[in-house]
């Protein structure tokens, strides 16, 4: 059988991994590919990242279910999403140097698309928060231009769409109660300390 690029080899098994490394490269070759993912292992559980050309554009974590949030970016950004670990590798390394203490701030590029007005506003601040430092919601509202929306800063840390690149769990109350956090009030507690110890 063939297509109009070549011969299409056998859909075995074995064949799988091949199979997908060329579909992948044929959809980036043709435009085709608007979102790209991989899984990776972390301290804290399995986080899903997700990427498009302009940058990162999620990170997952377990307790999210990842099958829904690919299911979201596939309504909001575009059905055309494609596990392709490659294009996350950066993401992925500086994850891993974060983890492993030798990373305290990420340089990668972000897509903040699923962010819109004031939570965009906010999120643009986490990374002003110290590494090993936090925030209180007042603090992080007034620097985002509106001191009095502290629940609204909230609301945005609590939607973020890049937790741990975007540091809300740095953020907590002015009674220094670290609160709720997207991927479980435990995993904060986990991300807080692994900065507090280095």
């Amino acid at each position: 059988m063939r297509d109009s690029v070549g011969t299409v080899p056998d859909i075995g098994e074995g064949n799988l991994p091949a199979l997908h490394h060329r579909l992948a490269r044929l959809a980036r070759g043709r435009g085709m590919l608007d979102v790209a993912y991989r899984t990776v292992d972390s301290p804290v559980g399995a986080l899903l990242l997700a990427g498009t050309e302009c940058g990162l554009v999620r990170v997952a974590y377990a307790n999210e279910g990842h099958e829904a949030v690919l299911a979201r970016l596939a309504s909001e950004i575009s059905p055309r999403i494609l596990r392709t670990p490659a294009r996350l590798d950066a993401a992925a390394r500086q994850l891993d140097e974060y983890f492993t203490g030798r990373r305290v701030r990420f340089e990668l590029p972000v897509d903040l698309r699923l962010a819109l007005g004031f939570r965009r506003e906010v999120l643009t601040r986490l990374p002003d928060i110290a590494y090993g430092g936090t925030a209180s919601y007042q603090r992080v509202a007034a620097a985002a231009g509106r001191p009095r929306a502290a629940r609204a800063v909230g609301t945005a840390c609590a939607s973020n769409p890049l937790p741990i690149v975007l540091p809300c769990h740095r953020v907590v109350h002015s009674d220094g109660n670290p609160g709720n956090y997207l991927g479980g009030a435990g995993t904060k507690r986990a991300l807080l300390t692994l900065e507090a110890t280095r």
